[in-house]
């Protein structure tokens, strides 16, 4: 069993990095829907972002998570596979036995536990780095020390000592209690509909899915949870950003009532569209990518197991 945590956890590694390089242009434009101002419906925000930074916008900050977001899907994988194996391993006394829906949650709830952990400064980081361009030119903030024209960071790491110089640690996690609320049910409604639409696509007889019906069931599955997930996700966006240049929100609680009191119940649906299209792509990514490695470093294994 040890090796085969080992491959999960590799195999998680090699999706990450999939998935981040096709999703992170429609990251850039969901993270400035939710979290910026003045960019309107989603097409206007393409158009704008593309006009004032060229194609090199919609892929700013992210060599942080290309770097990260690989070791944070390893560990997110590695966790609901070994979850999953460990409680098939103590219920039916076979940890290749296929589980239940209770089995599936159970793992994919552990799984959003741990992914905060890691997962918080990750999104932290890449959200600062894709908000300083927009309001820096605009707010009538009192900016410091920072001189007009400049951004707040120059890079990662300067994104990383300046939060924890004024900040400190917790600072880190900024937007944690909300991303908790939006990852614990969103992978249950990521693994979940990945697992059973892959049992239905996939023929009677066959030992493992086709590449076709990973990409199909891993795409619906990122589409759903992605989708569902939209409301909180607007929330940590906000929470996330705010700090480069000014403290708006006291908390989860604070930052859903101040904005829906200034923007009403829609805001909390900003980016639904963008967040369900990009999903299909990053996981179906995200999924091939895992399972073809996870293959591949099994090698025959996978062909001969039950």
């Amino acid at each position: 069993m040890g090796s085969l945590q080992l491959e999960d956890f590799v195999a998680g590694w090699i999706g990450g990095a999939a998935s981040v390089i096709v999703g992170h242009p429609l990251d850039t434009v969901k993270t400035r829907l939710q979290a910026g101002q003045g960019y309107g419906n989603t097409l206007n925000c393409i158009l704008t972002v593309y006009r004032n930074e060229s194609v090199v916008g919609f892929f700013k900050g992210m060599s942080f998570p290309l770097a990260s977001i690989a070791v944070y899907s390893s560990v997110t994988f590695g966790v609901f596979s070994n979850t999953q194996r460990f409680i098939s391993q103590q219920r039916y006394g076979d940890s290749n036995h296929a589980p239940a829906l209770s089995d599936l949650i159970v793992a994919s709830m552990v799984a959003g536990v741990v992914s905060v952990g890691i997962g918080g400064p990750v999104d932290l980081i890449k959200i600062r780095l894709q908000m300083q361009t927009q309001t820096f030119f605009k707010a009538n903030i009192n900016l410091k020390h920072r001189a007009i024209g400049f951004p707040a960071y120059r890079g990662p790491i300067h994104c990383v000592s300046s939060i924890l110089r004024q900040e400190g640690l917790a600072g880190m996690y900024r937007g944690a209690g909300a991303m908790l609320l939006r990852d614990v049910p969103g992978y249950c409604l990521y693994f979940i509909p990945y697992t059973v639409l892959c049992g239905w696509i996939t023929p009677e007889g066959c030992i493992s899915p086709s590449p076709s019906s990973v990409w199909m069931a891993g795409g619906i599955a990122g589409a759903i949870s992605w989708g569902t997930a939209t409301p909180m996700d607007v929330v940590k966006s906000r929470l996330q950003a705010d700090g480069v240049y000014l403290n708006k929100y006291k908390g989860v609680v604070d930052c859903i009532s101040q904005s829906y009191h200034s923007e009403g119940l829609k805001v909390f649906v900003r980016g639904i569209t963008v967040n369900a299209v990009r999903g299909f792509p990053m996981s179906a990514a995200m999924f091939l990518g895992y399972e073809l490695s996870r293959k591949a470093l099994r090698g025959d294994q996978a062909e001969t197991n039950p």
